[in-house]
């Protein structure tokens, strides 16, 4: 079987299996199981595979007809320009949290202290140090797989992070930080069992905002200004539909300059206020 021949099939398998993009898909779990780009696979097509290689090809697909993302296969997802190991312990680094962490760099500058709450991957806080090596940066998370997985990528990457583990701020108790960011659980728990099937297979606590999805804008809005400089800046990512209602929190919790970013898509995704 050569390599365009078992894309075909496999692409075939996947669209009956509902997945989105079935041939990209396939094409990505044969090109890494290769070593290969996608590009050099495509070009390579006529190649024979062996039948170890068609062997670990079935195993993979098998795994994405199940919905399981291809990332979680794969092992990585690339974000801002930095190549990070996912798995279940965390949440899939998105395009989207780009935005956020495009905000935050306009606003950091060497010598602040940044911290990302809610950190997973690492994904933000890496991309912060990364971008802005001369400031300080701390990340936290309650989840010890996922901060056992971000330490993982903050080493693979020279990235140089201070993490904590505890309950949003709880850990950070007497510290201060210049700007504040965090993408944390946001979609309303009864649109759970609703989400996409690959969706299900990220942790729950990454997922879950309480019942209409703001559980968490309402701590970090009433506990975020213990932890601010004055000045001090914090960028939430919110979910569709959810900046106004954010919005109002900071206001309520003092904060001023409150802005509502979109994405590139045009849709309310980031929103940002300064505490005095």
């Amino acid at each position: 079987m050569t390599a365009r021949e078992a894309v075909r099939g496999a692409a075939a398998r996947l669209s009956g299996a509902g997945v989105p993009d079935p041939r990209l898909d396939a094409e990505y779990l044969l090109a890494e199981l290769l070593g290969l780009t996608r590009l050099r696979l495509i070009a390579d097509g006529d190649r024979e595979l062996t039948a170890t290689e068609i062997q670990a090809y079935e195993a993979w697909l098998a795994r994405r007809e199940r919905r399981e993302p291809l990332q979680y296969i794969l092992g990585t997802q690339p974000f801002m320009g930095c190549m990070l190991a996912v798995s279940p312990a965390a949440l899939i680094p998105r395009a989207d949290t780009e935005c956020l962490c495009e905000a935050a760099l306009e606003a950091l500058r060497p010598g602040m202290r940044a911290l990302d709450l809610c950190t997973g991957t690492g994904a933000l806080a890496i991309a912060l140090n990364t971008h802005c090596p001369g400031a300080e940066i701390c990340a936290c998370d309650l989840s010890a797989e996922a901060l056992a997985l971000a330490k993982r990528n903050a080493a693979a990457l020279d990235a140089e992070i201070r993490f904590y583990q505890g309950d949003l701020f709880a850990p950070l108790a007497g510290q201060r930080f210049d700007l504040i960011v965090s993408n944390p659980p946001y979609i309303p728990r009864g649109e759970l069992p609703g989400l996409q099937a690959e969706v299900l297979y990220e942790p729950a606590m990454a997922l879950d905002g309480g019942e209409d999805g703001l559980d968490f804008y309402r701590r970090i809005a009433a506990e975020a200004p213990a932890c601010l400089t004055p000045g001090g800046r914090l960028m939430l990512e919110i979910g569709s539909g959810q900046g106004r209602a954010v919005s109002d929190l900071l206001s309520g919790s003092g904060f001023s300059e409150i802005r509502i970013q979109p994405d590139l898509a045009g849709l309310d995704r980031v929103v940002t206020g300064k505490y005095e």
